[in-house]
């Protein structure tokens, strides 16, 4: 899709995943890690649908994860090294994300948006890229529990709901 949103769904990313971590080892960091990559592009992809919006993303910023780490009960000042990825993270992106991987109908409409024929062209993207949010399997279940977990992504998932039901309805306005 749009490279100048690398940075951006890295971050996001590596936000959710810290903030709600992975119970068991390695490669059940790895498949919570996807999901929640999975989750983030998706939801990046539907709030930068054009190149013109990821260009300008990628100059003005999305804002960092301050609220989001405040909300979550984040106490930690991060160190200088750990700051610049915070800086990356969009919080919209990270609150519609969170709604994905909590409510299955609607991570099947935010990736069928995604992957229509017309909207295609831009992401170049198919639902089987998105199998793990789609239609995770026990072991997906397992490693992402936190992640997952509805009441725990509550206050973040709810932070923007409105916007990604209206980014989700043909012709209405975006809203954040």
């Amino acid at each position: 899709m749009h490279k100048e949103l690398s940075p951006l769904i890295a971050a996001t990313t590596q936000w959710l995943t810290r903030a709600y971590p992975a119970g068991g080892g390695a490669l059940d960091a790895a498949l919570c890690a996807a999901q929640a990559h999975q989750a983030v592009t998706v939801a990046a992809w539907l709030r930068y649908p054009t190149p013109m919006d990821a260009a300008l993303v990628g100059v003005a910023g999305p804002g960092g994860s301050a609220r989001l780490d405040w909300i979550t009960g984040s106490d930690e000042t991060p160190v200088a090294d750990e700051y610049a990825w915070r800086t990356w993270v969009d919080e919209v992106v990270a609150s519609w994300a969170a709604g994905l991987l909590t409510d299955p109908d609607l991570a099947r409409d935010a990736v069928t948006a995604v992957t229509s024929p017309s909207a295609r062209r831009h992401t170049g993207a198919s639902p089987a890229a998105f199998r793990r949010l789609l239609t995770p399997d026990e072991n997906d279940r397992r490693a992402a529990a936190l992640l997952r977990h509805p009441d725990l992504l509550a206050p973040v998932a709810e932070l923007h709901h409105a916007g990604l039901l209206d980014a989700l309805t043909p012709g209405q306005p975006l809203t954040a």
